[in-house]
């Protein structure tokens, strides 16, 4: 299994290098990990509406270069479907079983995904009705990631 995170924008903080760094090494034993940064744009404050799109969408331009047609895409978005772990487990055991073995999240800029990126997701998945930073949310995909995978072994995991 291949698991590829695109996402915006670059880690800067060393502890969320650190945390990245340690569930990259974990998730080594169940799948190959690669994680794919394309740069973000400056988003002036007082954005229009129009200069917000016109920043997603060359946001967009840049992941849909790193997007594989054969890969099961995953967008992560406030909209999405909310999943508990076990059934983000079962989910992730369902599309290995469909014959795909290559998963790709993507995770967008502060702005969010532009819809030519969201419109080729097979599935769009909330963590929360919350807002969180992007470079944190690269930190709580890969542990629900990997604890997806601990479920699926019947492995122990805290609770």
């Amino acid at each position: 299994m291949k698991i590829t995170i695109l996402t915006v924008g670059k880690i800067k903080e060393k502890y969320l290098k650190d945390a990245i760094a340690e569930y990259a090494k974990r998730l080594s034993r169940y799948c190959k990990l690669q994680i794919v940064e394309v740069e973000d744009e400056k988003t002036p404050d007082g954005a229009s509406a129009a200069m917000e799109d016109q920043i997603k969408e060359k946001e967009a331009a840049r992941l849909s270069k790193c997007l594989d047609e054969e890969a099961f895409l995953i967008t992560l978005e406030i909209q999405g479907k909310m999943l508990d772990s076990e059934s983000f487990s079962k989910t992730m055991e369902q599309i290995c079983l469909r014959g795909k073995n290559h998963i790709q999240f993507v995770i967008g800029g502060s702005l969010g995904l532009h819809t030519s990126i969201t419109e080729r997701s097979d599935l769009a998945l909330s963590f929360s009705k919350m807002t969180f930073p992007h470079q944190l949310m690269r930190v709580i995909l890969l542990e629900q990631v990997y604890r997806s995978f601990r479920i699926q072994n019947n492995e122990p995991y805290h609770k």
